[in-house]
């Protein structure tokens, strides 16, 4: 009989990132990967990615970083998702949730702009951890080997506002979970 092989999520925290946030993620995300999670503790420099003029970190330089501590896993497939509450940009875009390379071997995501106080709303923590479930699937999809759906049921389509985070689903559309499926050999969960 041949061993399945079950990747590991390794989550990271960078600075101060809620406690009961991340350890929801580590009971959730995981499943949509049929993987298994860690948290695992790193000291990560993000005050090198801060831009004074932008008032924000650089997204790229924070996942090089997470490259550099990301697991060799050879075939298993792990990864690591750099979850963090900082403000988030690359030099394109005023903001973005998150960042990952397409079958990298890390994922990087923000709660900075989920939280609806940014946007002058009164808290409201059931929907900070769906919001924040959703943009680590997409982030993880990416690490995975999924590139942006264009489909409005799938938790890959792109999104450019947390509106748009609203109105996704937190689950792979079918064209996507295919894809999944053919890059792991697995059944994933749906």
């Amino acid at each position: 009989m041949i061993p399945v092989t079950v990747p590991t999520i390794r989550f990271v925290a960078i600075g101060a990132v809620d406690r009961e946030l991340l350890e929801f993620l580590l009971l959730t995300v995981p499943e949509r990967f049929e993987a298994e999670s860690v948290e695992v503790r790193a000291n990560l420099n993000f005050q090198a990615t801060y831009n004074a003029t932008r008032r924000q970190y650089h997204s790229t330089e924070l996942l090089a970083q997470l490259r550099e501590i990301a697991p060799d896993d050879g075939d298993k497939g792990g990864k690591i998702l750099g979850v963090t509450d900082l403000d988030l940009f690359i030099p394109i875009f005023t903001f973005v949730f998150g960042e990952a390379q397409v079958t990298g071997s890390a994922a990087l995501m923000s709660t900075h702009r989920l939280h609806q106080q940014f946007y002058g709303l009164p808290g409201d923590g059931q929907l900070l951890f769906a919001r924040a479930e959703k943009e680590a699937i997409h982030e993880l999809g990416h690490a995975f080997g999924l590139a942006h759906c264009r489909g409005f049921d799938c938790v890959m389509r792109f999104s450019n506002s947390v509106e748009e985070v609203d109105l996704k689903p937190c689950n792979f559309c079918q064209l996507c979970m295919a894809r999944l499926r053919g890059r792991s050999g697995a059944t994933l969960a749906a």
